[in-house]
């Protein structure tokens, strides 16, 4: 092997060893060049940047192995959670979005699941979504959605004391009927049989009304009936297991009227109506209170009040560690930290003097807003196309992305230079993630799950955002690809030498004629004695 090494290099000729140190002293150069060029723009070793972030982890060993190992079995376990299509949008792990860069990667191993939520800012059917439908013939709710949809009515609307009651058994069908005309005629049936059947009004409000002012005055008539059967079921709730189950639908059926006939105050400008009721909504303990998340009715009401300060205290009570986040907490959160320094912020001022305590502040919680959900700032920033958002959520997820900003682009533009602060610094969140991605930074790791979730609850024609991934800087690939090149050109050369000088020749002429064009018309245009000065210079 030895003998063989020595005939190898004793065959390379000089001019392999002159090319070959001249490549070597190129590429330092232009490694020496971009370190500096990083280090005054970042103020951190380029290489050692690479080093902690992309080598480390694969050199750290088995650690790493079994983390990755543990978050592709949760993730595999996530999939098949939605797959089964079995959530009430009522489940969500409490880790989803909350927790320490402590607690964080000291539980690797407990992902949280993707499991679908109802969105507290549905629209209504009839007067929303359909006229979307009758304007671009396009149907901006999926099945997969709407099945859910109905599952959460079977729950909220029905009980096992409904047995042999034939409007209310009608409306259990009527719920799961795909074609909205079937649903409506149920229910018109089940009123006939029952006129303070209110599950009926409440899908008739829904679906049939073709604008919010015709939905409203369906669900004032629901309320009245939701009531008086509250009322009812209330004095007999303690006389058994079948009247007991009664009270709590009826409990269901009258928080749920409430909360869409705010809604529809809030649709109509009445925002201090909307707003009062939602905050006696916020006081109720039932446990549909847990699904139908009021508090951010009540945070979206607030902030086109422009009432800042109460917007706070809500967030101060539902922005906790112990609580599972949304994207309208945390970007919330970080639009009231923006609000106070956005007006006056300056890109250009911030890098030469540096950011101040405020604007620290707003930055990190811009940061820490992007990291629970990365598929926001381009809707508020609009380099995406906003649709009608689904009547599910997934946390995290492009669902959630675009019905936060639906109903919270303008809000943002409310304030004076929100968006740019955001624009200018949203992307940087991705440079302080550690790599791999699945460990997260201030909340638990990105669950990988959510673009197949999302592709079930968004229509077709929505292009669906996939999270940012972390890739790996240009000039890594370009010191790559031009090492390769360097020794393809070098073992070539070995090879063939005749053929390869032939080519270098070829190439250089080539190379050169522009220059040699250039000095032709220089010696014709200037003076023969100035040309013969220069060069003796």
């Amino acid at each position: 092997m030895e003998n063989l090494a020595t005939m190898f290099l004793s065959t390379l000729t000089p001019k392999f060893y002159v090319a070959l140190t001249g490549t070597s002293s190129l590429i330092s150069g232009m490694i020496l060049i971009f370190e500096w060029w990083y280090f005054r723009k970042y103020g951190a070793s380029f290489i050692e940047q690479v080093s902690l972030n992309h080598i480390s982890p694969w050199i750290s060993g088995s650690d790493n192995g079994s983390e990755s190992n543990g978050n592709n079995s949760n993730s595999s376990n996530s999939s098949n959670s939605i797959a089964s299509g079995t959530s009430n949008g009522t489940t969500s792990n409490s880790s989803n979005g909350s927790g320490s860069s402590s607690s964080s990667n000291g539980n690797q191993q407990s992902v949280p699941e993707c499991k679908v939520w109802r969105n507290p800012l549905n629209l209504f059917r009839g007067s929303e979504y359909q006229r979307f439908y009758w304007a671009a013939n396009k149907e901006p709710l999926t099945y997969y959605d709407m099945n859910l949809s109905a599952q959460d009515h079977q729950t909220f609307f029905t009980c096992e004391g409904d047995v042999g009651k034939k409007e209310y058994e009608l409306m259990q069908t009527a719920w799961r009927e795909r074609n909205p005309s079937a649903r409506i005629k149920a229910a018109h049936e089940a009123l006939e049989l029952n006129p303070e059947c209110t599950p009926a009004l409440i899908l008739l409000a829904d679906e049939e009304a073709t604008t919010i002012l015709e939905a409203e005055k369906i669900l004032r008539s629901a309320l009245k009936t939701a009531e008086s059967n509250y009322r009812k079921s209330q004095q007999n709730q303690h006389q058994g297991p079948a009247m007991e189950c009664i009270h709590r639908r009826d409990t269901n059926v009258l928080i749920y009227v409430k909360r869409r006939l705010a809604m529809c105050a809030r649709k109509l400008g009445r925002n201090k109506e909307a707003v009062k009721m939602f905050r006696d909504l916020t006081k109720e303990v039932p446990p549909i209170m847990h699904v139908l998340n009021v508090h951010e009715n009540l945070i979206e009401a607030l902030l086109e009040m422009q009432a800042y300060a109460d917007v706070q205290a809500v967030l101060a009570k539902y922005d906790d560690i112990s609580l599972p986040k949304s994207a309208t907490i945390c970007y919330t959160a970080a639009l009231l930290k923006a609000r106070l320094v956005a007006d006056k912020f300056s890109p250009d001022v911030a890098s030469k003097r540096g950011l101040t305590a405020a604007e620290m502040t707003a930055v990190e919680a811009i940061h820490r807003a992007v990291e629970f959900n990365p598929h926001v700032p381009k809707y508020l920033l609009e380099m995406k196309p906003l649709i009608l958002p689904p009547e599910h959520i997934l946390k995290r997820g492009d669902s959630e992305a675009l019905s936060y900003a639906f109903f919270h682009i303008g809000h943002w533009k409310a304030v004076d230079g929100a968006l740019n602060l955001l624009h200018c610094t949203w992307e940087g969140t991705f440079r302080m993630l550690p790599y791999p991605l699945e460990r997260g930074h201030l909340f638990y790791p990105y669950p990988t799950c959510t673009e197949c979730a999302d592709r079930e609850l968004l229509p077709a024609f929505h292009d669906v955002s996939v999270y940012p991934k972390k890739e790996l800087p240009f000039f890594i690939l370009f010191t790559a690809g031009l090492c390769s090149f360097t020794a393809v050109l070098a073992l070539l050369t070995h090879q063939y030498p005749d053929n390869m000088g032939t080519i270098a020749r070829t190439v250089l002429s080539w190379l050169m004629l522009p220059f040699s064009f250039i000095m032709e018309r220089l010696e014709g245009t200037l003076p023969s004695n100035l040309l013969q000065s220069l060069s003796r210079v």
